[in-house]
């Protein structure tokens, strides 16, 4: 028939009863991680372009709160 939206395992994985982090929330929780890692390197070099780092830190971060909070939302709605 059609599709009905719900997110389908995987049939050769276990249940396991965890959910999986959203891929765009992981790909944010990356982007958080290697910018704070840049911006240390950058502020211990002397430089100020550090603060573009951080700043892109605090924007992944909250991306990623968000998709992961979304897909909470969404999985207490479907559940």
């Amino acid at each position: 028939m059609g599709d009905t939206g719900r997110h389908q395992q995987c049939p050769k994985c276990p249940p396991t009863g965890v959910t999986p982090m959203p891929r765009l929330g992981l790909y944010a929780l990356i982007v958080c991680v290697l910018s704070v890692a840049a911006a240390v390197v950058s502020f211990t070099r002397g430089s100020f372009l550090g603060i573009v780092w951080v700043l892109l830190a605090g924007l992944s971060s909250n991306m990623c709160w968000y998709y992961v909070k979304r897909a909470r939302q969404q999985k207490s709605v479907t559940g």
